[in-house]
């Protein structure tokens, strides 16, 4: 089989990456003026030092000579303020660009469908958000016009050096190949060698951000030994990948410094002969001397750029991949909701995470304005499942959702969220304050009417205790906070929004006495008047719904009252309830 050829450059990737630079053309521009009149300047300084040379000292002409110093000095100025513009406006190009893709990048990420997040490693995307964004901002402060700055040198120089002596000229170019294809190979095996060095940094930042995050398990479970060989093994894989490009470098850069020299090695011993005879002038000499390095040096740094430009390409490549995948809800729905009465119904609903793996087989139920449903059953039985879908997190594969008699697919997927609050057992809290964590920055939210809520639903007590009480700042994922305490700000959360329906999925299952009571006293509150549905685990909810819908493996086996449900000879909610329920209600 025939591999196929690898391009060193990407020109495509590269030319949808120029789209960004539109906003900046101005800059752009200019950069690229910059660049010229700096390779001008650089190839001017020797041919000035020739001049000083031959017309000042050779001939004992001091007025001249100083003459040409004082032209140097003046050339030395401008060529350094334009190489600081230069050097700051092509930094400032890339923060630019890599701004407005971070921006584009991150809203693409908070439009994915929660499947998208199940099969991805958070690790990798805040590679892709994060480091490869820096990458990409070095393809233009560090790479493409300093490379176009390099060859512009290299022209530059190279018809001045023309124009001095052909016949020294000849010496320098005949070392030149060697190295353009030295060059060559050098970028070829580059890219290959940084293209590994990008997929194990992303698989070191997952696996770092996936053990950090659950420490605690890992201690709880003794793995820190198990884990540190791992991360050996992945660590070592990070280095293997570093060290490749090393080698390379290690093996280019001694060869490029061998031919620099071995040229200027051979031009002063054939320059100066001719010095000697008369044929060539101590300035042209030194002249050339300079012009080597000159010559020579760029092309060196246009192998060390390159690499710079190709890490970024590559970082480029991976960051439009997750641009360019596919995984957004079809919000097509053309109608705002404002406000609904509450009425709900489930027909005949078919979904499946995993396809041909069905995790609701045919769900139908309907759910009346104001009326309070609790779900119950096994674990795997389809009960969060009904949440997402209710919201829209996933497709459904066949059947309807409807809210109202509208079909959820025909409301704008922002409207239908808005008027749907969802109190979940493991609550997420930002490392912000407890009224940040509360209105989500909502603009409309304020604080005093965050904290009427609070008092309507018996938490405000609770949050004035705590230091700065609603400007407390909870850390990350909340962790200043009990599970308990959490839950009651999900509640409050839940509340202040006034949705249209209420979801509480299984928010009082892992909480003390204390807060079950305070949730307990705030679940009667927020769910008094809408349409509420509750993953049930505790009894008390469980016996006050209006209807009580029992679930097993993806179909619903019962419905109907507690006390209905009661009644049922060798009913499931009925063993379920003397197995669970009951056993709780002896304890309390």
């Amino acid at each position: 089989m025939t591999k196929k050829k690898e391009n060193i450059f990407d020109f495509v990737l590269f030319k949808r990456l120029f789209q960004y630079i539109k906003p900046y053309k101005g800059v752009f521009i200019g950069l690229f003026v910059l660049v010229i009149l700096l390779a001008l300047l650089s190839a001017v300084m020797p041919r000035l030092t020739k001049e000083a040379i031959d017309l000042g000292i050779s001939l004992g002409d001091s007025e001249t000579f100083l003459v040409y110093v004082v032209i140097m000095f003046g050339v030395l100025m401008f060529q350094t303020i334009f190489q600081l513009s230069f050097i700051y406006y092509a930094a400032w190009l890339g923060q630019n660009l890599v701004k407005d893709v971070r921006i584009k990048l991150f809203n693409h990420l908070l439009q994915f469908k929660m499947k998208y997040y199940d099969n991805s490693s958070v690790g990798v995307l805040i590679t892709r958000a994060v480091t490869d964004m820096e990458r990409i901002a070095d393809i233009f402060g560090q790479g493409l016009f300093m490379i176009f700055r390099d060859i512009l040198t290299m022209v530059v120089v190279f018809g001045f050096m023309l124009n001095s002596n052909w016949r020294l000229s000849l010496i320098v170019f005949i070392m030149l190949p060697i190295l353009l294809y030295a060059t060559r190979l050098f970028q070829k095996y580059m890219k290959v060698a940084f293209e590994e060095v990008r997929t194990e940094v992303s698989n070191l930042n997952s696996f770092v951000q996936e053990r950090i995050t659950g420490m605690k398990i890992l201690q709880l479970f003794t793995r820190e030994k198990v884990e540190h060989e791992n991360f050996k093994t992945i660590n070592e894989r990070h280095k293997k990948g570093w060290l490749k490009t090393v080698w390379y470098n290690s093996f280019f850069f001694p060869i490029a410094d061998l031919a620099s020299s071995v040229t200027i090695g051979l031009v002063a011993w054939y320059g100066g002969l001719n010095v000697i005879v008369g044929t060539v002038t101590q300035g042209t000499l030194v002249e050339f001397i300079m012009y080597i390095p000159m010559l020579f040096r760029p092309l060196r740094q246009i192998a060390d750029k390159f690499n710079t430009l190709q890490m970024g390409m590559v970082a480029a490549n991976r960051v439009f991949k997750v641009l360019d995948t596919t995984s957004q809800i079809d919000d097509t729905g053309t109608m705002v909701a404002e406000h609904f009465k509450g009425n709900l119904k489930f027909d005949d609903v078919h979904f499946s995470y995993v396809e041909n793996e069905e995790v609701l087989k045919g769900i139908s139920f309907s759910v009346n304005a104001g009326d309070t449903v609790a779900i119950v059953g096994a674990t795997g039985a389809g009960k969060s499942t009904i949440i997402n879908l209710l919201n829209r997190f996933y497709e459904i594969k066949d059947g309807a959702i409807l809210v109202d008699n509208i079909d959820i697919r025909e409301v704008t997927l922002a409207s239908l969220r808005t008027q749907i609050a969802v109190v979940l057992q493991d609550v997420f809290l930002f490392a912000d304050t407890i009224l940040s964590n509360i209105t989500l920055n909502h603009p409309e939210i304020t604080e005093a009417e965050v904290q009427q809520a609070a008092k309507d639903i018996g938490i405000h007590e609770f949050i004035m205790s705590l230091p700065n009480g609603y400007h407390y700042n909870v850390k990350e994922r909340g962790v200043m906070l009990s599970s308990g305490q959490r839950q009651l700000i999900s509640f409050l959360r839940a509340y202040v929004t006034n949705p249209s329906i209420l979801v509480l999925d299984e928010a009082t299952s892992s909480v003390d006495s204390y807060s079950e009571q305070l949730i307990q006293n705030a679940t009667d509150k927020i769910t008094k008047g809408r349409t509420s549905i509750v993953i049930a685990h505790r009894l008390a909810t469980v016996k006050k719904a209006d209807k009580i819908i029992v679930m097993d493996a993806g179909i619903i086996v019962e419905q109907g009252t507690h006390d209905e449900l009661l009644k049922k000879k060798d009913g499931y909610y009925k063993n379920l309830y003397e197995v669970q329920f009951l056993q709780e209600e002896v304890v309390v």
